[in-house]
């Protein structure tokens, strides 16, 4: 999608990696580099054909299967099969962007400056806030391999003659180590990491959480597990989902976490099977610090099988509505292989 739109000068917001799926993304809601500018993929999302479970051929769009339209903007695959989706797109060409890395010691600082800065920054400017151990074997400098560090990764849309304005604050932030932030075309960016996250061979654990605000205890927590990545692979990141995503209500899409700055990601990561205790109870034990600091549901593309009253608290008051969707278009549950959103009856 990126390589056939950017032809174009154009882009349809979606994810930080080019090799995820456009379906699960979309349906999950789709979060990204455009989200602060141009919403969630959700809410450029127009129209789509699926197969419903009894063999039906049908179109979903706001004048057409309204109430299946509205399910399935955030409520993943628990509908019917999508077999075409029709994006609103959006001139996006050259940005300026690429991450930005601080040791782990100035994390402190860097943590504070961005969770005041991204309130209010311009729609034009997205940055997602990491922890990273710098992999062995990367293309980045040698002398940084296996350190830890802190990265914010950049996506400026606006005037390029403005960019270098707009990041002299940023730049004249803590000591750098790596500023990689530069003009490039939009699919360089979502590329950027593609190498590193998406081989094959990654065993992953997944836990997530929507977080409204980002106080000093939970910094604090975040300093202490950020620090200690079990492998160079293990990571948490801090998406920003404010700016034009609030513009849409929370009950106008079943995706319903409208009123929070962040979606969290923590993940335990390792090319070796035997390590998935180690990463896995590593995660949980992180999650299990900041979840009682976060506003209780979590992005669905982001969970594992954590049971029903993690799917129910993910979609708030928009859980029954969605109860009702699904047990007119697939009574029978035939799709539950998902986050699943179980008929009645």
């Amino acid at each position: 999608m990126d390589h056939a739109s950017h032809a174009f000068g154009l882009a349809v917001p979606s994810g930080i990696i080019s090799t995820t799926g456009v379906a699960g993304l979309t349906l999950g809601g789709g979060h990204g580099y455009l989200s602060r500018k141009y919403g969630l993929t959700i809410d450029n999302l127009l129209e789509v054909d699926m197969v419903l479970a009894d063999g039906r051929l049908v179109t979903a769009s706001e004048d057409e299967n309204a109430d299946l339209f509205w399910a399935v903007r955030g409520g993943g695959g628990n509908f019917g099969v999508v077999t075409s989706f029709l994006f609103q797109a959006h001139p996006v060409d050259t940005i300026y962007g690429g991450p930005i890395i601080w040791p782990i010691d100035q994390a402190d600082e860097i943590l504070r400056w961005y969770r005041d800065f991204i309130v209010d920054a311009p729609e034009d400017l997205y940055g997602w806030f990491g922890f990273h151990r710098v992999p062995t074997g990367s293309p980045l400098p040698e002398k940084l391999h296996g350190h830890h560090g802190c990265a914010i990764t950049w996506c400026y849309t606006g005037p390029m003659d403005k960019a270098e304005e707009v990041f002299k604050p940023i730049r004249e932030l803590g000591t750098p180590v790596l500023d990689m932030a530069g003009p490039m075309p939009f699919p360089a960016l979502q590329n950027m990491f593609d190498q590193l996250y998406y081989p094959p061979r990654l065993q992953w654990y997944w836990k997530a959480d929507f977080v409204k605000e980002l106080g000093d205890e939970a910094i604090e927590l975040h300093k202490e597990y950020g620090s200690n990545l079990p492998t160079e692979l293990c990571t948490m990141h801090l998406y920003p989902i404010n700016g034009a995503v609030h513009e849409v209500g929370r009950n106008d899409t079943a995706f319903s976490f409208r009123d929070v700055t962040w979606s969290r990601v923590i993940v335990g990561v390792s090319e070796d099977p035997a390590d998935a205790e180690r990463v896995s109870q590593w995660a949980k034990a992180y999650w299990q610090a900041l979840h009682p600091l976060s506003e209780g549901g979590g992005y669905v593309n982001f969970m594992m099988e954590e049971g029903q009253d993690r799917i129910q608290a993910t979609y708030r008051d928009n859980y029954q509505r969605l109860v009702d969707v699904k047990t007119k278009y697939d009574p029978n549950n035939l799709f539950h292989v998902n986050q699943n959103i179980k008929p009645t009856g």
